[in-house]
């Protein structure tokens, strides 16, 4: 089932997607719990923030910007995380988020803890 998600998550859903834009590895990371885990398809499985700033970096090294999502679904998780569901698209490739987890972390604030996205292709 689709639900409109709070402003909180997508808060954390658009500074992601802001440090990406301005090539920002650390900034992007900093969206993920320090436990989290991203499965980028088909690059592998990265865990922890430090693993995932090292991925976004090499994603930024290699020329990829300008990232957009189209289609975004939000799906309510019990009582403090919604699932992302989108397609999305980059200067040289395009492809779908299978499921990013929101959750409500201490602070307030809405943080990655599970990323789950494929490359369907190069543009």
């Amino acid at each position: 089932m689709t639900t409109q998600a709070p402003e909180t998550f997508k808060t954390g859903i658009e500074l992601w997607k802001k440090f990406f834009n301005q090539q920002d590895a650390a900034g992007c990371a900093a969206q993920y719990t320090a436990d989290a885990v991203m499965h980028a398809r088909p690059f592998g499985t990265f865990t922890g923030t430090e693993e995932i700033r090292g991925f976004w970096q090499h994603i930024i090294d290699s020329g990829y910007r300008e990232v957009e999502y189209q289609n975004t679904t939000w799906e309510k998780k019990g009582s403090n995380c919604f699932i992302l569901r989108s397609e999305w698209t980059m200067n040289k490739a395009f492809g779908v988020v299978h499921e990013e987890h929101w959750v409500i972390q201490p602070d307030g604030t809405a943080k990655l803890t599970y990323d789950d996205f494929e490359v369907l292709g190069e543009r």
